[in-house]
């Protein structure tokens, strides 16, 4: 998944975020506002890992990350207009 098409349906994709990071604030998604260094930081700071495990785990998370998450329908080649 692309971090634009993520940081731009970031307020969206706050329940997906916390399924994954329970100890994240909304003080901390405010902050953050889809900026994916923001949120390794903020994963740092709850969890208390080093820089490259929260860089892993964003990394993961992001890999994970797909249309079903996003609200905004997608036209499929077989739709007719």
């Amino acid at each position: 998944m692309n971090w634009d098409r993520i940081e731009g349906n970031w307020k969206q994709l706050k329940g997906r975020v916390t399924e994954q990071w329970g100890k994240l604030t909304d003080d901390d998604f405010d902050v953050v506002d889809g900026r994916r260094e923001q949120l390794a930081g903020k994963i740092q700071e709850r969890y208390g890992v080093a820089k490259d495990e929260a860089e892993r785990q964003v990394a993961a998370w992001e890999r994970q990350a797909g249309d079903d998450w996003f609200d905004t329908p997608r036209k499929r080649p077989t739709d007719r207009v």
